[in-house]
């Protein structure tokens, strides 16, 4: 499937999104969030940011493509979730909603950035080796569906990066 089949807008997340968040949700991550959780998240946290990445094929409707949460912790921006659709992976969204999410940061003054991942999950240790975080800890046993370790990933000096991703394949809508 090439890239150029879809038309794709990077936008916030909206309640009306959550179906196919969650679907994604639950087809992606062996634990997966709730409805509940992405409700507080969308209407009660005002540490949250929540984006989509929507996709049109080239006679679909719109649907999630790609997703992401964080938290405005402080000086710290802390990526709690970040996911692709599996059948639009290796399209360059998954970078691209990062480059987003790092880019509002150091926009707000944020200095810093957090994420846990599976230690397992070498693709996302990749991706997010590429805009330089490190390892900073591991978290022994930290998911409960399989026990495996999480890696606590660290981005320090968020604010003397200069994260720039093409936008040629996404428009942004505000």
């Amino acid at each position: 499937m090439m890239s150029k089949d879809w038309v794709f807008k990077l936008r916030p997340m909206r309640r009306a999104d959550l179906e196919q968040v969650l679907a994604l949700e639950e087809r992606i991550f062996p634990t997966p969030w709730s409805m509940n959780s992405y409700v507080f998240e969308l209407e009660q946290n005002p540490a949250s940011e929540q984006w989509v990445i929507a996709a049109r094929g080239r006679q679909g409707a719109w649907q999630v493509a790609a997703y992401s949460v964080c938290w405005v912790l402080g000086d710290e921006v802390h990526i709690a979730n970040l996911a692709v659709s599996p059948e639009l992976r290796r399209m360059g969204l998954g970078r691209r909603l990062l480059s987003h999410v790092l880019n509002r940061a150091a926009e707000e003054g944020l200095r810093h950035a957090t994420l846990e991942v599976r230690s397992g999950n070498l693709a996302a240790q990749a991706l997010y080796s590429s805009f330089g975080f490190q390892i900073a800890a591991r978290r022994k046993h930290y998911y409960r569906d399989n026990h495996e370790d999480a890696l606590l990933m660290h981005l320090t000096h968020l604010d003397a990066l200069a994260i720039n991703e093409p936008r040629r394949v996404l428009a942004e809508e505000r």
